[in-house]
């Protein structure tokens, strides 16, 4: 290890110290998370201007930094698993939310879905307002090979029929280990297999469905007080991994695709405003939700991770936004391999639309457009909630529509950059599913809702 890595190690400390120290100042947790994201983005800038992308003391470093950024971000998808299954198994308890299940299942997958078709047709209209074209992009070495890879990755798309098969859990112990793409619905069913099993007890054995309900809760609080005590170290896993995004991107690629780039999020940006929009329709203050969200949504840019956001995003539906923990978990879970608007949505759209010139195709022909929406929205299906779902999106588009899939290895050297963006879109439209459901089945505490931002911190 050379003196310039040591160095750079030492910075990082410096800020997670000083994070620390703001911390014991009682600053607010909000306020740290975007303390971190600007420091971890200096920090990211001073590393690249000092070094240089592809430089050694820059290689040599980030496995460093990945050792927070990372690592808070496993710990994260450590207890995501454990959460989802005891919060949707505590719900049951509740009377109320098993009378409403089916409703409440109907809402979110009507949400996520709908949100994601119309994801797709602004993924559509942003690339045809950008004059967006797959042949006017230069492809290099990389593109080649990530071209060339997607052609082998092709082989793994299954049919509809077979995406929906695997979302059912022959093994409800390996989906707790998150040992498949839709592992947390398989998760999600088990547990509500067994709530439904404690209604059933109940009625007979009240006896022992009391005695059920206590270690239900014993354990519930046991990993509510984990997800505490990582949740407090959001503000040094965002520092960590925003040095390391921004210390490693192609500031030259981001130029050259910079058209693409700007297209993409417009649409996100414009989804996002949907979003806002629906939750106005529901009675509901949109500016209440973005000021509630933030920290999720944040978390979920640097992260690029919908699954290591879950454990944040079922807090604050059910701390800041008055969502139930049971429908909080359902949507936040759900969320993560069905109908995500930014990696299923937008994205696969996107990549249509540019494609489909470069085979003889009009890409603004009514049939066209129509089709693409159709099948994006039915293919939205077990896309994996991290990195590489709106990879595996964009294949089974693509081979819906019979477009060449090597083409789409040409965005490699900005796909984290977008996936920032369609990562933290994912992850607000979880949410949204989850406030709509709460508000449809009159579930949804109003009085949480609408109390200030900072009388429901999600650290103290």
């Amino acid at each position: 290890m050379n003196l310039f890595v040591l160095l750079n190690i030492a910075l990082l400390i410096i800020v997670i110290t000083f994070l620390y120290f703001l911390k014991t100042k009682h600053v607010k947790f909000s306020n740290r998370v975007f303390i971190a994201l600007g420091l971890g983005i200096l920090l990211g800038i001073g590393l690249q201007f000092a070094y240089g992308v592809e430089s050694d003391a820059i290689t040599e470093t980030m496995p460093w930094y990945n050792i927070v950024g990372n690592g808070y971000v496993r710990l994260l998808q450590m207890i995501a698993m454990p959460l989802v299954f005891i919060s949707i198994l505590a719900a049951f308890t509740k009377v109320t939310f098993g009378k409403n299940l089916g409703k409440t299942a109907a809402v979110i997958l009507s949400v996520l879905i709908g949100t994601t078709a119309i994801a797709a047709g602004l993924g559509i209209a942003s690339t045809v307002a950008f004059d967006l074209d797959a042949t006017q992009i230069m492809q290099g070495e990389a593109e080649i090979a990530r071209g060339e890879s997607l052609v082998e990755r092709s082989a793994e798309v299954t049919t509809l029929p077979e995406q929906i098969l695997t979302m059912f859990p022959a093994n409800p112990f390996a989906d707790l280990t998150g040992s498949r793409a839709t592992s947390t619905i398989g998760v999600v069913i088990f547990a509500a297999f067994l709530g439904f099993s404690y209604l059933t007890l109940r009625r007979k054995e009240e006896e022992t469905a009391a005695n059920v309900k206590k270690g239900v809760e014993a354990i519930y609080g046991l990993i509510m007080g984990v997800v505490r005590i990582i949740l407090r170290l959001t503000p040094y896993g965002v520092a960590a991994i925003m040095a390391r995004t921004v210390a490693t991107s192609d500031l030259g690629a981001i130029m050259d695709l910079g058209k693409f780039i700007l297209a993409s999020y417009v649409a996100l940006i414009a989804m996002f405003l949907l979003h806002l929009v629906i939750v106005a329709l529901t009675g509901l203050s949109p500016l209440t939700y973005v000021k509630k969200s933030a920290e999720v949504l944040l978390f979920a840019f640097t992260s690029r991770s919908s699954a290591g956001a879950l454990p944040l995003n079922i807090q604050t539906q059910t701390k800041r936004l008055g969502v139930p923990d049971g429908v909080a978990n359902f949507a936040g879970s759900f969320g993560l391999s069905i109908g995500q608007n930014g990696c299923a949505g937008v994205y696969p759209a996107m990549l249509a639309v540019m494609i489909a010139p470069t085979v003889g195709i009009n890409p603004l022909s009514p049939g066209f457009i129509a089709t693409l929406i159709l099948i994006v929205a039915i293919s939205s299906f077990g896309v994996a909630g991290v990195g590489g779902g709106a990879t595996f999106a964009a294949i089974i588009v693509l081979s819906a529509m019979d477009l060449p899939i090597a083409l789409a290895g040409i965005l490699i050297s900005v796909e984290p950059l977008i996936d920032m963006g369609r990562t933290a879109l994912n992850v607000s439209g979880s949410m949204v599913s989850g406030v709509v459901s709460s508000r449809v089945t009159n579930e949804l505490d109003t009085d949480v809702y609408n109390e200030p931002a900072d009388k429901a911190q999600l650290v103290q």
